[in-house]
């Protein structure tokens, strides 16, 4: 079983194969996830450009989005077989195009579906499979809702259940609305918990710093951090000591982009352009002085034809040289 202490978030268009091993060079233990994948995708398309990623990056799960068990459980399979540590279930995103494909949150209305679809995954996969979730969605009740939801997937074989605490709500708010407008209920997740003591409960939504983590420790198994730790990568530079009584791999920002240049030079000549990978450097050195620098030195220089890693040896070259905040 994976240590599910503390975890970073999956987050469309952010927690790319480039993302996850730069926040790898950050914390060896924090389970790092891919953005959500549809099995469709993984079935039909290029699976090599959709699943590879650096071995570096263990230990790494596999989110998926679907809701057909028997296309699910193959793409488990795949995933298994791609050497990814765990497999997880999407149903808690609410974008349209998820809801219209019949995925995401409003699975939330159906947990025998996703029962169905845990059971098919555990039985063609040998590693962990979990589910995320939000406390319910539209006017369900999240006591009644989440209830469900946690009885389903216990029963069916999960592994453990993450649960954004908010509500979607899929008539009347966007994506976007949809991660600040719903009211936090950590409450919730805290009596879910207490409910299952047996079962493994991760807490995710709002949570902006490792001292919020720590508090929320207290109540549930893991701790998942989602834009914080993207936003402000510089907090995962404390995930080690903090949470785990280890240290960082690198004591400073500086040293983590120094180990990162070896990755960086090796895609860039597989043909990966230099932005691909430093568009998720910008909140590097929040409040440190030279931060504005070497944003801007990253914007102008990282999307030019042919830049190469001088670009962000440059932009590093503009900032004070240690850690932004306290985490």
């Amino acid at each position: 079983m994976l240590d599910l202490r503390f975890s970073v978030a999956p987050m469309m268009d952010w927690t790319d194969r480039h993302c996850r091993v730069f926040h790898r060079l950050m914390t060896r233990r924090s389970l790092l996830y891919t953005e959500m994948l549809t099995t469709p995708a993984i079935l039909h398309g290029d699976r090599k450009r959709l699943l590879g990623f650096d071995p570096c990056e263990h230990p790494v799960a596999l989110q998926l989005g679907g809701s057909d068990p028997r296309e699910l459980a193959a793409a488990a399979k795949i995933g298994e077989d791609f050497g990814y540590d765990e497999i997880n279930l999407n149903v808690g995103c609410p974008s349209d195009r998820v809801k219209d494909g019949r995925f995401g949150a409003c699975l939330m209305a159906e947990p025998a579906l996703v029962a169905a679809c845990v059971e098919a995954m555990k039985r063609a996969v040998g590693i962990s499979v979990t589910v995320k979730c939000r406390i319910g969605i539209d006017d369900q009740d999240p006591e009644t809702a989440l209830d469900a939801l946690a009885r389903g997937v216990v029963n069916a074989g999960a592994d453990a259940l993450i649960v954004h605490a908010r509500k979607a709500w899929l008539n009347g708010l966007s994506p976007k609305e949809n991660r600040d407008i719903p009211p936090l209920d950590y409450d919730r997740v805290y009596r879910l918990k207490a409910a299952m003591p047996n079962m493994p409960v991760i807490i995710n939504g709002g949570i902006a710093s490792l001292a919020e983590a720590k508090a929320h420790l207290g109540f549930v198994d893991g701790v998942m951090l989602g834009r914080a730790a993207y936003q402000e990568p510089w907090r995962l530079l404390s995930a080690d000591p903090e949470l785990f009584g280890e240290a960082a791999p690198h004591a400073t920002m500086k040293q983590v982009f120094e180990a990162m240049m070896p990755y960086i030079e090796s895609e860039l000549a597989l043909g990966t352009r230099l932005h691909s990978i430093t568009r998720h450097f910008v909140g590097a050195f929040h409040a440190v002085p030279g931060a504005r620098a070497f944003r801007r030195h990253l914007a102008e220089n990282g999307v030019k034809p042919g830049a190469g890693v001088n670009v962000l040896r440059d932009a590093i070259a503009l900032v004070e040289d240690r850690v932004a905040l306290a985490a």
